[in-house]
């Protein structure tokens, strides 16, 4: 029989969002309601459940998209059960992200419950892993640009017309959290901190920071510790510390990051480094004569 497990923790960079990352195999939920809306997305196996009197079945790739306070149960679909990742956003965090999208106001709901949507799945799964794994900026950034993105593609949201305007003065705030991103490199501000001291919303300024520079901040910060990564093992030392003196959460996740930038692992790009500083070295020692 597959093993069982279960983790329910908060968020630690959005308040109003708890996490559950599970497996299930004979575990049956009873009858019950969230006052969050519940956004799941199902990695494998296939989880059914009695959504409002109707039975849905969410198979691995699928996203389900439940509302607040309707009844619902859950338990496996098939015999080797279904694990999952599941985030619980708060109503306030939804309509406020609704109200960023363009939408008057009031609570969104999502009309369809089992959607097959990858690019959604995937940007809640990523958000979901960031949050798991610690990554204050990353895990906020993501989140709001994954639950943005449901919205927009499949929520109801009556009267919603065009986003709100970009403030004028865009370039400066830019530069600013530039700057903040820089000089906190090992310990970023969330998404939320870096939208207050710019006086935006979270969403809003994820919107204005994309379009000024190409990439979300958590992306944008991520190029900043590879660029210092690669001016640390330059300097000689060895990646474990440099992963840590970068900010990364360890050497795998310095060399996730590393090698999309620089196209090698950051063992091999300083072994080459140190070889090729050792030739022009000795080249130059045998010029002297």
């Amino acid at each position: 029989m597959p093993t069982e497990h279960a983790r329910y923790w908060q968020h630690g960079a959005v308040p109003g969002v708890d996490l559950l990352r599970a497996r299930f195999v004979t575990h049956r939920y009873g009858r019950h309601a969230h006052e969050t809306y519940t956004v799941g997305v199902i990695e494998s196996g296939v989880e059914e459940f009695d959504y409002g009197g109707q039975l849905l079945r969410a198979g691995a790739g699928a996203v389900a998209l439940l509302n607040p306070e309707v009844v619902h149960t859950g338990q496996a679909g098939v015999p080797g059960g279904w694990s999952y990742r599941v985030l619980y956003p708060a109503v306030s965090l939804m309509a406020g992200i609704a109200r960023d999208l363009g939408a008057p106001g009031g609570t969104p709901t999502f009309p369809e419950t089992v959607i097959d949507d990858a690019r959604s799945a995937r940007l809640l799964r990523a958000a979901h892993l960031a949050a798991e794994h610690g990554d204050r900026l990353a895990s906020s950034s993501l989140l709001r640009a994954a639950l943005a993105g449901i919205l927009s593609a499949h929520a109801s949201l009556a009267g919603a017309g065009d986003p709100p305007p970009r403030p004028r003065n865009s370039a400066g705030v830019i530069r600013a959290v530039q700057d903040a991103l820089a000089d906190r490199i090992a310990d970023p501000p969330t998404l939320d901190e870096l939208a207050a001291a710019a006086g935006m919303s979270p969403f809003a300024l994820l919107r204005a920071f994309r379009d000024a520079t190409g990439l979300p901040p958590h992306a944008y910060l991520n190029q900043l510790r590879v660029r210092l990564a690669r001016r640390l093992l330059d300097a000689g030392l060895p990646p474990a510390d440099v992963a840590a003196e970068a900010g990364f959460a360890d050497q795998p996740h310095l060399t996730r990051h590393f090698k999309r930038v620089v196209g090698v692992p950051p063992g091999a790009y300083q072994r080459e480094r140190a070889a090729s500083q050792a030739r022009t070295y000795k080249n130059r020692r045998q010029a002297r004569g």
